[in-house]
C-alpha cells in the first residue's frame, strides 16, 4: 500500500557536533647517572672528569608502538533492546550500521529475508540507476500504420504520460502530455499522407512486456479499487487514475483502453481530419515514427516514487529495468533482474526474492542487513545513489514521514531520512540517521506479523529515535 501523502517542504538538516575522546599510551625509558655530587656540603667540591667509556647500543623495545594514535571508540552502553521488543512490532528484524566505519551496532535476525513492504522501492530505485542511469527517459511513440488511415500508439512503460491539457499539472509534475503527442501525430501524418490526412483508427500497442502479466495474484484487488495501484501495463495514462491530480484515486480494469480513448480524443482536439478515431489492439509495424514524448528523467522519477511511495512508478521502473537487461520484462524476471542490477554496488545479493517493484507483495523477501548495507552506499552518494538520498522522506519535514516522529520522538525530526512501508502484515522503515552525537548511521527495521496494526508506525519511530539518541554508543544487546 502506498503511504499517506504529504505536502513537500523544505529540508532543514540538523547539524550535530561529535566529541572524540583520544587516549594515548606513551612508553618512556628513563635512566640517570649522577656522579660526584656532594649533598649538604657547605663548600663547592671539585668533581673529577671521568674517563669516557664505550656506550653500549640499546636493545630495541620488543613492545609494538603504533605510528599514529587511534581515537578511542565510544563505549557500547546504550541499548534499544527494550524498544525493539515493543509488542506493537510483533516480530522485529533489523540492523544498524555505522556508515563511516561499517561496524554493526545492532543486529536482530538481520540476515533472515523478510517481507519489505514499500522499502522495496529503494531497491527498485537503485536497480534503475544502475541499469538505466539517472538521465534515462521512458518513451511513448506513435508510428504510421500499415492500413490507410491508421496509426499505432506504442507504450514504453511511462505511467506518468498525462491526458490533462497543456498548462495543467498532473500528480506527476512535469509529465509529458498526450496533447503534445497528438499534435505531432496529426501534423506528421498529414505531411506523410497529404491526399488522405484523416486518421480513422488508433492501434494500441502494449506489448513491451506481456500485456497479460499485469496483476500479481498476491496483491489484493482493493489496492486497485481504492486507488493505490494500477494494473501493470506498458501503455497507460496518469497511472490509470480516475483523477489525474490525486495521489490515491480509483484505477480502471483496462488501462490500455483508457489511454487509447484519451489519445483518440486528443487527436480530435489537435485537428485530426478524421475527428475522433476508433481504437483496437495490436503491435507496431516497422514504419516511420510520427511523434514521440518522453518522461522526466529517472533522477526525477525516483523522488516522485519515494516521497509518496507511488506504486505504479515502482512497477514500471522494475519492468523497464528487466527489459533493458535483455530479460522479458515479466514479474517472474524481477529477482534475476534485481540481482544483476544491484550487484554493481558490491553488497552481496544472495537472499533477495523480488516479486514486484513496489513492495505490495508479501512474497518479497530481503534481509534487513542487505538494506542497511545498501543504505551505506546511498548515504555516501556512491555512483548515482545520491538521487535516492535526496528523494527519501525526512522525519517531521516532508514526504511520507512529514507527520511522523511526534511527542517524545520529535527530537529526531530532521535527523532521519528514510523510506516507509506498509502492507497488511508488515510495517517497515529504513534509511539514514544523523545521530545526536553526529555519527552517521544506517538502519533497516521490519516489523512483521499477523494482526499488526497501524500503531506499529509509532513504535518504529520510537526505535529509530533510540538509535538517534544512542549514536555511536549503541549496543548490540
Amino acid at each position: 500500500m502506498t503511504e499517506p501523502d504529504a505536502t513537500p517542504g523544505r529540508r532543514h538538516p540538523r547539524a550535530l557536533v561529535a566529541t572524540a575522546l583520544t587516549v594515548a599510551f606513551v612508553v618512556l625509558g628513563t635512566g640517570s647517572l649522577f656522579a660526584g655530587v656532594a649533598v649538604g656540603s657547605a663548600e663547592p667540591v671539585a668533581v673529577p672528569t671521568p674517563t669516557p667509556t664505550p656506550t653500549a647500543t640499546p636493545e630495541p623495545d620488543p613492545r609494538p608502538v603504533p605510528d599514529e594514535l587511534v581515537a578511542a571508540q565510544g563505549i557500547r552502553s546504550c541499548s534499544i533492546d527494550a524498544l525493539a521488543r515493543d509488542g506493537r512490532l510483533r516480530e522485529l528484524s533489523g540492523s544498524v550500521v555505522n556508515a563511516d566505519t561499517g561496524e554493526i551496532l545492532f543486529d536482530r535476525a538481520a540476515d533472515r529475508p523478510v517481507r519489505t513492504a514499500s522499502v522495496l522501492k529503494v531497491l527498485t530505485a537503485a536497480a534503475a540507476l544502475a541499469t538505466l542511469g539517472p538521465d534515462h527517459r521512458l518513451t511513448t511513440r506513435v508510428v504510421d500504420g500499415v492500413e490507410p488511415g491508421t496509426v499505432v500508439l506504442v507504450g514504453g512503460g511511462d505511467a506518468t504520460l498525462s491526458r490533462l491539457p497543456p498548462g495543467q499539472e498532473s500528480f506527476y509534475r512535469g509529465a509529458p502530455k498526450l496533447a503534445d503527442l497528438a499534435a505531432q501525430t496529426v501534423a506528421a501524418y498529414a505531411a506523410a499522407h497529404p491526399d488522405a490526412p484523416a486518421i480513422r483508427e488508433v492501434v494500441l500497442d502494449a506489448t513491451y512486456w506481456d500485456p497479460a502479466d499485469k496483476w500479481d495474484p498476491s496483491w489484493a484487488r482493493s489496492e486497485q479499487t481504492i486507488g493505490y495501484q494500477s494494473e501493470v501495463t506498458a501503455l497507460q495514462v496518469d497511472a490509470d487514475r480516475a483523477n489525474p491530480v490525486a495521489g490515491t484515486s480509483p484505477r480502471s480494469t483496462d488501462p490500455v483502453a483508457r489511454a487509447g480513448q484519451a489519445f483518440a480524443q486528443a487527436l480530435a482536439v489537435a485537428g485530426n481530419a478524421g475527428g475522433t478515431p476508433i481504437t483496437s489492439l495490436g503491435s507496431a509495424p516497422d514504419t516511420d515514427t510520427l511523434g514521440v514524448v518522453r518522461s522526466q528523467p529517472v533522477s526525477t522519477l525516483i523522488p516522485q516514487m519515494l516521497l509518496t511511495s507511488d506504486n505504479a512508478l515502482g512497477e514500471m521502473l522494475a519492468r523497464v529495468v528487466s527489459k533493458n537487461l535483455g530479460l522479458d520484462g515479466s514479474a517472474a524476471s524481477l529477482t534475476s533482474a534485481f540481482r544483476i542490477a544491484l550487484d554493481e554496488y558490491g553488497v552481496p545479493v544472495t537472499g533477495l526474492t523480488i516479486r514486484d517493484g513496489s513492495g505490495l507483495s508479501h512474497l518479497n523477501a530481503v534481509p534487513p542487513s542487505y538494506v542497511t548495507r545498501l543504505m551505506v552506499r546511498i548515504a555516501d552518494g556512491e555512483g548515482s545513489l545520491s538521487h535516492i538520498a535526496q528523494g527519501l522522506p525526512v522525519a517531521g519535514q516532508f514526504g511520507s514521514l512529514s507527520s511522523r516522529f511526534t511527542g517524545a520522538n520529535a527530537i529526531a525530526r530532521g535527523a532521519v531520512a528514510a523510506k516507509t512501508g506498509w502492507i497488511d502484515t508488515s510495517y517497515s522503515l529504513a534509511g539514514i540517521v544523523t545521530a545526536q552525537d553526529g555519527t552517521r548511521l544506517t538502519f533497516g527495521f521490519f516489523a512483521v506479523g499477523e494482526g499488526i496494526q497501524g500503531n506499529a508506525r509509532a513504535a518504529l519511530d520510537t526505535v529509530t529515535t533510540g538509535v538517534y539518541t544512542c549514536g555511536n554508543t549503541l549496543s548490540t544487546t
